[in-house]
């Protein structure tokens, strides 16, 4: 089955456009809604008497929330495309920030950040990747959809430094209210204006057929398995590894510059993987880059303690930033092809998104009963499960 199937036979007209569009949307919505956080946690910690740990729950919250939404969100792009989806969730998102910004307890924290979950899984890298599979066929997804990751990679670059100032300059929730209004320009006119719908030839029938037959298989199981311990894994090293590197006796300037490199390594290894699949599986070149980040996993405890020994490991662990959210549409359309593409990729996002949000958590809890080395040994063990599974899959 092919994409080319599944989609009317329309000229691809405005399909470049349409990139453009979520590139920047992208951008905006991941810069706005998820990495701002960060830099918002320690003052808003501190206006609202609360722990960090329990503010920084309101921000697990939102992704798990987006993660039980994933499957209504997918059927729902499989039958009506995104432009109206998009548009109502980036709405939604910027009128949640204005609510953010006026939270007075962690009730109304948690609150907001349920309908940001919400908002999220409506205007994300999901509903922006199944637009663009129903534009592009071939080659030109596997470009496109390197388009928009690579731009969107650059959202905690741009936002991070940007909440700063906002945060510097007119305090937390001040800052707030600006990220809004710079969300909903930026996000609500080029999801209105510019988002057109291909038509598929398939009925809702024939599309559920398709889910149902999917998820009955082996193959789209291994799927399951590999990206959700793929992600878990990745999850877990982006929110420790500056403190692991810490407290391997690295400064904290230069242990937040090699966290760093995982943002910038991640452009590289999405260059790599799409540039390797005209000529290999894409299956098994993900195989190898998550076997090559469960080495990066166990070398760091062993050879961590020098700054080549963790700059060499964090390179190495950092090629597989990123790539399963490229690798993944190509290998559901590869097999499944585009009419229901965003219902399976939806049922997947419910075990990647929520193991994501959940593996940070017991990883803290592991690396206080028994250590950090134990830690990058359960991560090496999840980059090898991912590698497995698809080595499997691609032999199904």
């Amino acid at each position: 089955m092919t994409a080319r199937a599944d989609l009317a036979t329309v000229p691809v007209k405005g399909g470049w456009r349409i990139v453009a569009a979520l590139a920047v949307t992208q951008t905006a919505g991941y810069g706005v809604l998820y990495y701002a956080f960060s830099v918002f946690l320690l003052p808003m910690s501190r206006e609202l008497g609360a722990s960090n740990a329990q503010v920084a729950g309101a921000l697990t919250l939102s992704v798990l929330i987006a993660a039980l939404c994933a499957p209504v969100v997918g059927r729902w792009l499989d039958a009506r495309g995104g432009r109206g989806l998009m548009s109502a969730g980036s709405l939604l998102g910027a009128v949640a920030v204005l609510g953010w910004a006026r939270a007075g307890d962690l009730v109304q924290l948690y609150a907001v950040f349920a309908v940001i979950g919400v908002a999220c899984s409506m205007v994300l890298y999901e509903s922006a990747f199944a637009v663009v599979v129903s534009w592009f066929d071939g080659r030109g997804r596997a470009n496109a959809l390197l388009a928009v990751t690579v731009v969107a990679g650059f959202a905690s670059t741009i936002f991070l430094p940007l909440s700063g100032v906002l945060v510097e300059a007119y305090g937390w929730r001040r800052a707030l209210v600006v990220l809004a209004i710079v969300y909903g320009v930026l996000a609500v006119p080029p999801h209105l204006l510019v988002l057109r719908r291909r038509t598929h030839t398939r009925s809702r029938a024939e599309r559920a057929e398709i889910v149902r037959t999917a998820t009955r298989g082996r193959p789209f199981w291994l799927l399951v398995v590999a990206f959700t311990a793929s992600g878990g894994a990745i999850a877990t090293v982006s929110v420790l590894l500056i403190t692991y590197l810490v407290r391997l006796g690295h400064p904290p300037v230069l242990a937040a510059t090699l966290a760093g490199l995982l943002g910038v390594l991640s452009v590289t290894g999405r260059l790599l993987t799409t540039g390797l699949q005209t000529r290999l599986p894409a299956a098994l070149i993900a195989a190898v880059i998550f076997a090559l980040q469960g080495v990066a996993a166990l070398l760091l405890p062993l050879t961590g303690r020098t700054v080549p020994g963790a700059v060499g490991a964090v390179l190495l662990f950092g090629l597989g930033f990123g790539i399963g959210s490229i690798t993944l549409p190509h290998l559901l359309v590869e097999r499944y092809g585009t009419a229901a593409y965003a219902s399976l990729a939806g049922r997947i996002a419910v075990f990647a998104v929520a193991d994501k949000a959940l593996a940070p958590l017991g990883a803290v809890a592991l690396a206080q009963v028994a250590g950090y080395t134990w830690v990058m040994s359960a991560v090496a063990a999840g980059c090898v499960v991912a590698a497995l599974a698809l080595v499997a899959y691609h032999r199904s």
